[in-house]
């Protein structure tokens, strides 16, 4: 909250207990210029100043969270009307049925406790709605984690060879996100070989020309569409940014299957 603001409602607080009728700005300026009538009040009357300091500033909050519900739900209708358009090669790898009506992309960092977390929910929406979901995998790995990199780099190379493997290595990285923190690039390699990768082929494609730029393009792509911080997820060009449960996605992904149908 503003200082300006925060010292508006206390001046108004004063004002309700000292019964002035002057307006607000009128108020403020004898205040500040007679700062003790502040503090005799107070100390006249800490319980109830505190009591309505508390409220008043309860309800500013609730004012800006309404404020931002509906920036977002605006920007949201404005986003079913106008969908974000990412860039979807039928090179990169892909999960889930590739003719399916809702795809699922997702900028995320192999690192961020918070794209765990968004992988189980990822999980449930696959489950629950089969063939109608696919997933695009995207990279968006944050500076300030520094195995983020090689892991993308390592989903990329394993995609070269089997994008199913490039999913299954994405499954093990979040499930074993501990084990990953922990020995770093160590675990990518023990993970790939889990796989029954081509490990000689693998190791020549980290460094690949079409590893690195497709991770180049996807954090510019992430860029573009607003996405700072990791997850962040475009259902049929519609954002969400953060680890929001199942149900958030849901709301989204069943609009888009009944518009589907009444197409029809």
């Amino acid at each position: 909250m503003r200082k300006g603001l925060r010292y508006l409602v206390v001046v108004c607080i004063i004002a309700g207990f000292v019964g002035c009728s002057p307006s607000p700005q009128q108020l403020k300026k004898t205040l500040e210029n007679n700062p003790d009538i502040v503090f005799n009040v107070i100390k006249k009357n800490p319980t109830d100043f505190v009591q309505t300091l508390q409220l008043a500033l309860q309800a500013e909050k609730e004012q800006e969270q309404k404020t931002q519900l509906e920036a977002k739900a605006k920007t949201m209708e404005d986003e079913f009307s106008n969908p974000k358009q990412p860039e979807i090669s039928p090179t990169r790898a892909i999960a889930g049925n590739p003719s399916a009506h809702v795809t699922l992309v997702e900028y995320s960092d192999f690192q961020c406790s918070y794209c765990a977390r968004a992988h189980d929910t990822v999980k449930k929406l696959q489950k629950k709605y089969g063939n109608d979901l696919r997933l695009v995998y995207k990279h968006l790995p944050l500076d300030f984690h520094p195995n983020a990199m090689p892991a993308a780099r390592y989903f990329e190379a394993i995609a070269l060879q089997s994008p199913s493997k490039a999913y299954a290595f994405h499954d093990l990285v979040f499930k074993n996100q501990d084990k990953f923190s922990a020995q770093g690039v160590a675990y990518l390699e023990t993970a790939a070989q889990q796989l029954g990768l081509d490990m000689s082929q693998l190791k020549k494609d980290l460094d690949s020309r079409q590893v690195k730029t497709n991770i180049e393009r996807d954090i510019a792509e992430a860029k573009k569409f607003g996405f700072t911080g990791t997850p962040g997820f475009l259902v049929n060009g519609v954002s969400v940014k953060g680890a929001y449960p199942a149900e958030e996605f849901e709301k989204i992904i069943d609009r888009h299957m009944a518009s589907i149908k009444t197409k029809k």
